[in-house]
């Protein structure tokens, strides 16, 4: 028998336009009344975007005829006027960068797998490949992206009071790390890392770019959120090692984005394996881990990185792998998953 909880498990095929979320999961369904063979749904939109609107009917109306003994279906999508749109937006004090095509943050659920390693290599990659990047590092208590780039001192200060980002290999930089003396500590409280993350936003000459990585902090805690809504970002990377104890972490990964409805763009399985120097492969953290979760996910699967010598050695040295010999493997690897996100991001 149809009733309203048989109309919200069906409304769970309908996806909210451009992410992978569905409607009932982001709350937009407020009143279902089924009776006599006929069903009445109204949701709520916090956008005012009219295609939006359109697009969400028009497939639960497709959704609902499906259903057995329903003859008449009528959806009701209610919106807010764009200024009110704007004011209950929890986006309503990002920062607009204008210039910059597209921004993307790569992030990981816990510490060491290789997240800035990837942000730096990846950065570098897209700039092999022609594009204009920047890399914001925005992991302020660990802040890595100097060290690994290969760039010390302070940034100048522009005509307009700006700081000028540093170039590395190609990519304009920013991080706290310029600013701080060596192992100076940073010992902040949320609202001052936001502070520190808008100023990075708004008061950097970062000019016309293709791509800015955000480099951001590991972990999925309350400065997490507020950088994904301090920065509009147009999706976001996970990076992940191939085992259970890292692809747990991913999921919480996953839940922030769709939390602040930054849609996931994929998943980089870090360390996948090992060559010896003999030729053997051996898979020190499993493999095909985060192949798998991103199957799970229904997200894209963007690469694996093997665990290459030459990887650590160009970090430490701050010639990222890429930025020192793109025609080498480890290199190969970041270029391909580099080559992947371009095409995702269109």
């Amino acid at each position: 028998m149809i009733n309203e909880d048989t109309i919200k498990e069906a409304l769970k095929a309908v996806k909210y336009p451009g992410y992978s979320r569905d409607i009932i999961s982001f709350g937009l369904v407020k009143d279902i009344a089924v009776g006599n063979g006929a069903v009445t749904v109204v949701m709520q939109l916090t956008t005012a975007n009219a295609d939006a609107a359109q697009q969400i009917r028009t497939d639960s109306e497709a959704i609902l005829r499906t259903l057995p003994g329903i003859n008449h279906v009528f959806v009701e999508v209610r919106q807010p006027t764009p200024q009110q749109a704007a004011a209950a937006s929890p986006w309503k004090n990002q920062t607009k960068m204008p210039g910059i095509k597209r921004i993307v943050a790569v992030a990981s659920g816990k510490g060491g797998v290789g997240k800035s390693t990837t942000s730096v290599n990846l950065a570098c990659a897209l700039a092999h490949l022609g594009a204009s990047v920047g890399l914001l590092d925005c992991d302020i208590y660990g802040p890595s992206i100097p060290l690994m780039m290969g760039v010390k001192g302070r940034p100048n200060i522009d005509a307009n009071e700006k700081l000028v980002p540093p170039v590395s290999h190609g990519v304009k930089l920013m991080s706290i790390g310029f600013l701080l003396d060596d192992d100076q500590p940073v010992i902040w409280r949320g609202p001052m890392i936001q502070k520190t993350i808008q100023q990075f936003v708004s008061s950097v000459a970062w000019g016309d770019l293709d791509y800015l990585l955000v480099d951001l902090p590991p972990g999925t805690g309350d400065a997490q959120l507020s950088l994904c809504q301090i920065v509009p970002l147009d999706g976001g990377v996970i990076v992940t090692t191939p085992q259970e104890a890292s692809l747990g972490i991913v999921r919480k990964g996953i839940a922030m984005f769709e939390k602040v409805n930054v849609p996931i763009l994929g998943i980089v399985e870090n360390m996948s394996y090992y060559i010896t120097p003999t030729g053997q492969r051996v898979e020190i953290f499993g493999h095909g881990g985060g192949k798998a979760e991103a199957e799970r996910q229904k997200t894209a699967f963007l690469g694996e990185v093997p665990l290459f010598t030459e990887i650590r050695e160009g970090g430490d040295k701050g010639v990222p792998v890429v930025a020192g010999d793109p025609k080498q493997p480890a290199a190969q690897a970041f270029i391909k998953v580099a080559e992947m996100l371009r095409a995702k991001l269109g």
